[in-house]
């Protein structure tokens, strides 16, 4: 790996389920945005690419492994489902 700070995949050979999720996500983000966008620089790169994420892909864009919910809304409702049950158990 050199000089990269990630650590490898710990799979053995042709077990590829523990990067599935990366890879759909990469799939995803070259798809919607960045095959369709002509940067001019890196840091523009990192902002739409940041804008896309944060905006579009958490807040916005429906996940059908999250019953098609953004998946900030996701986690509202496990939360508010959390508060409910603590409540309950008092």
């Amino acid at each position: 790996m050199g000089f990269a700070t990630a650590p490898q995949s710990m799979s053995r050979k042709g077990n590829c389920w523990d990067s599935a999720v990366a890879e759909s996500f990469f799939k995803t983000l070259k798809s919607e945005l960045t095959n369709h966008c002509q940067f001019n620089n890196q840091q523009e790169a990192k902002n739409v690419i940041f804008e896309y994420i944060e905006v579009f892909y958490n807040r916005i864009r429906t996940h059908s492994a999250n019953n098609y919910l953004p998946p900030v809304e996701l986690e509202r409702q496990n939360a508010d489902l959390a508060k409910s049950i603590k409540f309950a158990q008092i």
